[in-house]
């Protein structure tokens, strides 16, 4: 069954809310990443249930966008799964810190009419069917690791983002560590050159369009894939093991990592040498301002983020995501300012 999920866009919201003729609330507004989305909807329904002075708005216009109109002030908050820059930070109109929400997976998804069971992906395979260097199904690499199945003598249609997107990111930032030749050809950010394919909207488009093409493989957040029906395959992590995207494979994928964290929480945990890690995971984050001068605001902010990092983490399995680790909920907690 597809996944419906109700965009929650700023201006119907402020609308909605002047109509109704109730009672002044605060509205916080924020666009990003469609990766997190579909638990950052849920996450809005239940919080603004629970507290009907706080209204949240939310445009999941990709991780490049909502990196932009953070930098630009036009939001109260952004989500992104690829950290921002060190140059993007520097012109950010104010100090902004990333708040780790969830931890969640890329996955690669295709439609290959006839073919029972998971297909299995070797980092090898991936990256060379987005270098274009592997073009037919049964090409020797696929066809060595997946003993037992007839894959068909046909051409792989590769599906990528066109918007700059943290899904992208996360891709890409794997692609560049498992393979040299990627990491020199195309490289790792939100928007890049592919040097195959055919490129999609968000991840509602890669999921139309793999599902309408046969024969196709795209890259998808898990979530995703699993409430759309798209097939998608295990990959081979670092230790060599075939892994299938699931919370224990995502959670594992943090387990060294969350350990060090670096103060700022930008960090990359693809590729995680975790015998039980499924490699093409990430932390999803929230953008926030470092200082924020609307008390109600900054209330609101506090308050949203606090539910988020606690209980908000009890979504995260029904919704195919894994949790933050506990240690790292804490440190958050205990050290930024915002949340005191």
């Amino acid at each position: 069954m597809r996944m419906c999920v109700k965009r929650l866009f700023p201006t119907a919201l402020l609308a909605a809310v002047m109509a109704s003729g109730a009672n002044p609330v605060t509205v916080l507004n924020g666009a990003g990443s469609t990766f997190v989305y579909p638990i950052l909807a849920k996450w809005i329904k239940a919080y603004t249930s629970l507290h009907p002075g706080v209204q949240v708005a939310y445009e999941p216009v990709g991780s490049g966008r909502g990196i932009a109109r953070v930098i630009a002030g036009t939001v109260d908050f952004g989500g992104t799964d690829g950290p921002m820059t060190d140059v993007e930070l520097k012109h950010a109109r104010t100090p902004v810190v990333h708040i780790p929400v969830i931890l969640g997976a890329v996955v690669p998804a295709y439609n290959l009419p006839g073919v029972k069971g998971e297909l299995k992906f070797t980092p090898a395979a991936l990256a060379g069917i987005y270098l274009g260097k592997i073009t037919r199904w049964n090409d020797p690499e696929l066809v060595r690791a997946n003993a037992g199945l007839s894959l068909p003598d046909r051409p792989i249609a590769v599906v990528f983002r066109t918007d700059g997107s943290g899904t992208t990111y996360v891709w890409t930032d794997y692609l560049s560590k498992v393979s040299p030749e990627w990491k020199k050809r195309a490289g790792c950010g939100t928007s890049i050159s592919f040097p195959t394919g055919v490129g999609a909207q968000f991840n509602e488009g890669v999921v139309d369009l793999v599902k309408k093409t046969p024969y196709s493989l795209g890259y998808l957040q898990l979530t995703y894939g699993i409430e759309n029906n798209v097939q998608f395959g295990l990959v081979q992590n670092a230790a060599g093991v075939f892994v299938k995207a699931q919370g224990a494979g995502i959670t594992a994928a943090a387990a060294a990592t969350a350990m060090n964290m670096p103060a700022d929480y930008r960090v990359s945990i693809t590729n995680a040498p975790d015998p039980n890690a499924f490699p093409i995971a990430s932390f999803s984050w929230l953008l926030v301002p470092a200082k924020i001068d609307d008390p109600a605001k900054r209330q609101a902010i506090a308050g949203f983020l606090r539910w988020i990092l606690t209980d908000g983490q009890k979504m995260a399995a029904p919704m195919h995501y894994a949790p933050i680790p506990g240690g790292v909920t804490q440190r958050i907690l205990a050290t930024n300012t915002l949340l005191q």
